[in-house]
């Protein structure tokens, strides 16, 4: 099997925006302008892993709420007005490189203020890259509004027009027909995918070889005034156009799942608890669910555990009876994910969760996948990148078990 690329969505967001005040998590269209470019990171089929650059707590503390991970604060250094790109993307890199010892090949640049995105633009642009061994970067391009060829410079000296560019075979560019001209092009801040040796060894976010990503021009968006954030917004409610939209895209199922990690009330259960005179307490489980989960273990591919923040020995008891690892007692599951994912030599891309409840949501920056059955708390509901169809207690386990191996087949 050949190595998938590691591929980083970088997401630069300072917090001294001028233009408009916080203007990185002010609301656009319903979420806050940060959300649609980090879900159009984690709803590629290829980027493993989405990274809010900024200087600000706030602003981290939104994007991790919406699915990025914020593993460092940027220096003040690099988040002055001044700054620009480049050493931006070269402390990330470095950062990652000392405290994580990782090293992407491709790094993807998202930026905040392009929200309208076409759905797949992130994954044609890095195809794009992975056919092309010799690129440097892929930049994201729309037809120019105005040929280059017709514009004009003042001379500081003569105060004489001078044409801004010239052309080998046509003596007078800016004489000559609209159509006897070569076609030019806008870079936009949709995407840049570049690679990650171009950044550390050429010092460069394009290098010399740059291949264009077109992009249909209706969904050219340049968020710079508060009149833009209005203006805008109503392109994601447009009929004719399919934006990434961070209220409804969710990320895809991980192609090659090697854990699943389940919370026990409110999925193995439908969240009741009957208590006897006594004090012993008893739940309902769904038989379904059992046999599901048997059917995975028979497949051998994915792993499966249950990871509870209560003691109990109910669940130890179902536990025993579905054959199953059990954490219990688990205060800060984003912690134990991480620390099983670092046991089990895993990676983030091969780890699905299903919770249900607030208390499950932040493990969702460090799992490829998070489901939750349809009764879930309606804040997991709003976050989930899977919804099932059925509730707690009552099918849903044994849904996620046949998503999980009808996608191996089909792949």
């Amino acid at each position: 099997m050949v190595d998938r690329p590691e591929v980083l969505a970088l997401i630069p967001a300072r917090g001294g925006s001028k233009g408009i005040p916080r203007k990185n998590i002010r609301d656009f269209a319903g979420a806050p302008l940060i959300a649609y470019s980090i879900s159009a990171g984690l709803q590629s089929r290829h980027v493993t892993r989405v990274i809010v650059s900024t200087d600000d707590q706030e602003i981290a503390a939104v994007a991790r709420e919406w699915g990025a991970e914020t593993p460092f604060l940027r220096p003040a250094e690099f988040a002055q007005d001044d700054t620009t790109d480049l050493p931006v993307f070269q402390q990330a890199l470095a950062w990652l490189a000392e405290h994580e010892t990782y090293h992407p090949d491709f790094v993807v640049q998202l930026r905040p203020t392009s929200p309208v995105r076409p759905l797949g633009l992130i994954d044609q642009a890095l195809e794009l890259m992975f056919t092309n061994p010799q690129a440097d970067c892929a930049r994201g391009v729309v037809p120019s509004g105005q040929n280059p060829f017709k514009m004009w410079r003042i001379d500081p000296v003569s105060r004489q027009l001078v044409p801004l560019l010239s052309l080998p075979n046509i003596k007078e560019p800016y004489n000559a027909p609209r159509q006897e001209l070569p076609p030019t092009y806008w870079q936009t801040g949709h995407v840049d995918v570049i690679r990650a040796s171009t950044i550390l060894e050429k010092g460069s976010l394009t290098g010399e070889v740059v291949l264009p990503v077109l992009i249909d021009p209706r969904y050219t968006v340049d968020i710079d005034t508060p009149a833009d954030m209005a203006r805008y917004a109503r392109l994601m409610r447009d009929p004719e156009l399919q934006p990434v939209d961070p209220l409804k895209s969710r990320r895809q199922l991980p192609a090659e799942p090697k854990l699943l990690v389940m919370d026990f009330d409110g999925v193995f259960t439908d969240d009741t608890v009957i208590t006897d005179q006594d004090g012993r307490e008893s739940v309902t489980c769904s038989r379904s669910d059992g046999f599901g989960l048997d059917m995975l273990r028979e497949h051998g591919k994915v792993q499966a555990l249950i990871l509870s923040r209560e003691e109990n020995p109910v669940v130890s008891a179902r536990a025993r009876k579905l054959k199953l690892e059990v954490y219990q007692g688990v205060r800060d599951k984003a912690q134990a994910i991480q620390q099983l994912i670092k046991e089990r030599n895993l990676t983030q891309a091969e780890v699905i969760y299903i919770g249900n409840d607030l208390n499950d949501l932040p493990v969702l920056p460090y799992v490829a996948h998070f489901a939750c059955p349809r009764d879930a708390h309606i804040e997991v509901l709003r976050r989930a990148d899977l919804v099932l169809s059925k509730p707690g207690g009552r099918g849903a386990i044994r849904e996620m078990v046949e998503i999980i191996l009808r996608s191996e087949h089909e792949s």
